[in-house]
């Protein structure tokens, strides 16, 4: 336990390389339509594209939550958020030298079933009359367990999606009270068995750890209940604290939440009956059933992570529409304006609603092929020249004390996760961060690793 206490530092989660809060140079529009341009033009006829789109109303706000929300009751909203999310996508298609082939399609919010079937039916027709499908497409989206419909999971699964994965975070009332997201083993399971009937291939649970006034019990009754039902991949999250970024988590305070030592025993746990009922460790937070093509990418290695989280399907260029959602070229990183209105006057004037973004150096890109290998395949290699930086062995430096606490094997070309190294894939991330050790954070910007 000992090591829990010596790697809780605050560090990234590394969906990206360099991490957001490292990015200094936002691409103007014509560099991103360049950007974007080549990307397309280099895959999109081998890999095809992934899109993202970014749903973000809710009807109530969940205080544990750090996404980008906009909370309102009012569904007229609907149309016109759609009719931007259209607009934007044209002018990624006045973009491509060629029609789109898509590999992947996520919703995220947000809450994307809280708007209607009939509307999200119009948003992926009109996406998809102007694409090609890839033969291997995985269309997924997230749902809350109490407004998703039997119409919401037919309709989406008649235009393709075949996975969906659901907020639980936590079966406890009094957790589910103090994190204001109600729903009970019954609305869940009615709805899971709903997915099942309809032929969903891939069902996804969201759990949280960390969470205000969780206990080991709490978390062993979910996690048990879990598994009468169980999903085909389940993600056990650890809960980030930070009410400076996230008001709604001022609710409650760290002397709530389960202590370093106590947060991690219901790591521990959880990973012990997840063992026990079957499902493999395949990533950072990540469990998915042998039957599952994420845990089949997982040990074919190539798993793949990008800002929807792990993936199966390999692309180098994903498209993101909506507010605050981020679009990676590979080259180059792009945010979208934060606030509704915003983004959508940015859209109706007929250009990318970008407020943040970087432009990747080719230090950048050697350091985010190593994150990503060690995030996804739990080792990397710098053997090749074209894989070494300046900064490489101030890392290897770094790792040597990782190594002596038995957390990674070293060689002079690579580096191998071991098993008690795979809970600490942050801090080992963190090693080879050129730009963090550049300019360590003087303020809290990232969670704690453990």
């Amino acid at each position: 336990m000992n090591l829990i206490s010596k790697y809780n530092v605050a560090a990234p989660r590394y969906t990206s390389y360099p991490t957001v809060p490292y990015w200094d140079a936002t691409p103007t529009q014509q560099q991103w339509r360049d950007l974007v341009s080549s990307s397309f033009h280099k895959t999109n006829a081998t890999n095809g594209i992934s899109l993202y789109i970014h749903l973000p109303y809710c009807e109530s706000l969940c205080t544990y939550c750090a996404c980008n929300t906009r909370i309102t009751v009012n569904h007229k909203v609907e149309e016109p958020y759609i009719t931007t999310l259209l607009k934007e996508w044209d002018l990624y298609l006045n973009t491509f030298d060629a029609k789109p082939r898509i590999k992947e399609i996520h919703l995220g919010g947000g809450t994307p079933t809280f708007f209607s079937a009939e509307n999200l039916s119009k948003l992926i027709n009109e996406i998809l009359s102007k694409s090609e499908v890839c033969s291997d497409a995985e269309f997924s989206f997230e749902a809350h367990p109490n407004n998703t419909t039997s119409e919401h999971l037919q309709t989406l699964f008649d235009l393709g999606f075949k996975r969906v994965s659901f907020g639980i975070q936590d079966f406890d009332p009094k957790v589910q009270d103090v994190i204001n997201r109600l729903q009970s083993f019954e609305q869940v399971k009615s709805v899971f068995d709903a997915a099942k009937q309809i032929g969903y291939t891939s069902i996804n649970f969201d759990l949280v750890y960390g969470l205000p006034f969780q206990t080991l019990r709490s978390v062993i009754d979910t996690i048990n209940q879990v598994n009468t039902l169980k999903p085909d991949r389940i993600a056990f999250y650890s809960y980030a604290h930070v009410p400076w970024l996230k008001p709604g988590q001022r609710k409650f305070t760290e002397k709530d939440l389960p202590a370093d030592v106590e947060k991690r025993a219901l790591y521990e746990k959880g990973l012990e009956l997840f063992k026990q009922n079957g499902y493999k460790d395949i990533g950072m937070d990540h469990f998915a059933l042998e039957s599952d093509t994420l845990y089949h990418a997982f040990e074919n290695k190539t798993l793949h992570r990008n800002f929807m989280g792990y993936t199966h399907n390999y692309t180098e260029l994903m498209i993101s529409l909506g507010a605050s959602s981020i679009s990676d070229s590979w080259n180059g990183f792009a945010q979208n304006i934060k606030t509704v209105e915003e983004y959508q006057e940015a859209v109706n004037k007929g250009i990318f609603p970008i407020f943040k973004g970087h432009v990747l150096t080719n230090e950048d890109l050697i350091i985010r092929k190593h994150i990503l290998n060690i995030m996804c395949q739990g080792e990397t290699s710098w053997c090749n020249k074209a894989l070494q930086w300046d900064a490489l062995q101030d890392g290897l430096e770094r790792l040597k004390e990782l190594e002596k606490d038995g957390l990674v094997k070293v060689t002079p070309e690579k580096l191998i996760v071991t098993k008690e190294g795979r809970a600490f894939l942050r801090n080992i991330c963190l090693c080879f961060d050129a730009r963090y050790w550049a300019k360590t954070p003087e303020a809290a910007i990232f969670s704690s690793a453990v």
